[in-house]
């Protein structure tokens, strides 16, 4: 409240007088008015309300001089904190103004008002100053704070719903602030699904760690998301540097173990320990043995991969050529990566087709020479079970990289 407070203050100083004015009332009210002026640019609010109230002392005043008085006595009253001077004078104001400057005087009213606790008044000169046609962002704000004081959490979402819908329908990127704010106003009001969607749009527009974190936490526990694909939401963790934890390297490792992706298992561990989060503490020894074991593996691995690659070529349906063909991928020779998971694509007979348009996907973007036809494939992967939204998300990080 306090910058929306400072903010009102400035409009209202800057709109006050200027020295033409000044000069152009009588000197018992131009000279103190000027006086107040500056002194309110300094900081002096109080000092400033003294030498309005002088200038109110001056007998017959005119209409001009009254207004003039008006507009000096709320922003010193405001600079100085007085919210009862502030809405005293803002009121006289607003019957004596028109146009912009009305919807202008109204927000400065329901800031007043907001800083008297008078919630109630204040959100009534909100709709006033929106009637007048005033859609500032300080405006905004100060109605997201009244709304989420009062707990209208429903009228929240509504506003913020729909300030997202008019940027996305005008072509623009929606404000940061309007993706959070309807975030949480969602789950503040049980809307689990529009949260979810919410928080795509959030991540889409604006790719910060934070909001990758939030969102590959939930992505699992989107409905239907099945869970072969927990290795891949570790790979999008490590990608986008929301992998951090013991447990998560540990996790990750011995899955890509298990799938049959060792030269993996043993890349995890290593950065685990090169970030100190393997290889200390009271599991020590687990994360030693660990690293042995994918160690072994990998060798294993790397020896008999090409007689393996071999057979898969003979097999009727292509899904060992996929599992190879990423294998590869993940031992750094993305080229040959693709072409088996190609050959194994066109081979089909896969139990999970768009699994493979998948790895395909994220096998091209490995090999940096090829992005465009990368997100092109990632895009295209299809599904309810999660793969359609890994590949969105795989594009995305494309995207990101530049």
């Amino acid at each position: 409240m306090k910058m929306l407070q400072t903010a009102a203050a400035a409009l209202l100083l800057a709109g006050a007088m200027t020295l033409a004015q000044a000069q152009a009332l009588r000197p018992e009210v131009g000279k103190p008015l000027q006086q107040a002026h500056d002194l309110i640019k300094v900081g002096k609010g109080k000092e400033a309300l003294a030498k309005v109230r002088e200038a109110e002392a001056a007998p017959n005043k005119t209409s001009a001089e009254a207004l003039q008085i008006d507009r000096m006595k709320a922003a010193a009253a405001q600079r100085a904190g007085d919210s009862a001077a502030a809405i005293q004078a803002l009121e006289s104001l607003y019957g004596k103004v028109s146009g912009s400057e009305q919807g202008q005087v109204a927000e400065q009213l329901a800031s007043a008002y907001a800083s008297a606790k008078d919630n109630a008044k204040a959100a009534q000169w909100v709709q006033k100053a929106q009637a007048a046609g005033n859609n500032s962002a300080t405006l905004k704000q100060l109605q997201a704070y009244l709304q989420g004081a009062s707990g209208d959490y429903g009228a929240i979402a509504k506003e913020a719903a729909a300030a997202v819908a008019a940027a996305e329908q005008a072509g623009k990127r929606p404000e940061e602030g309007d993706l959070l704010r309807l975030a949480d106003a969602q789950q503040r009001t049980g809307n689990n699904a529009g949260q979810a969607a919410t928080l795509e749009k959030l991540l889409f527009n604006y790719p910060k760690k934070d909001y990758w974190a939030i969102y590959l936490a939930r992505l699992q526990r989107k409905s239907g998301f099945a869970d072969r694909f927990s290795l891949d939401v570790m790979r999008l963790k490590l990608a986008t540097g929301s992998l951090a934890k013991t447990d998560e390297y540990m996790e990750m490792s011995q899955l890509a173990l298990q799938a049959g992706y060792p030269a993996e298992g043993k890349s995890i561990v290593d950065k685990g320990f090169a970030a100190g989060a393997l290889g200390t503490g009271a599991e020590a020894e687990r994360h030693k043995r660990l690293r042995d074991l994918a160690n072994k593996q990998e060798t294993e691995g790397k020896a008999s991969i090409d007689q393996r690659a071999t057979a898969a070529a003979a097999n009727k349906d292509g899904g060992d050529l996929v599992q190879i063909g990423y294998a590869y991928a993940t031992m750094g020779q993305a080229d040959k990566a693709v072409a088996l998971i190609e050959q194994g694509i066109a081979k089909g007979g896969l139990k999970h087709p768009e699994d493979a348009k998948l790895r395909l996907g994220q096998a091209l973007l490995q090999s940096g020479k090829h992005k465009a036809k990368a997100v092109q494939v990632l895009r295209s992967v299809q599904g309810n079970d999660g793969a359609a939204d890994l590949g969105r998300l795989w594009a995305l990080v494309a995207n990101s990289q530049g």
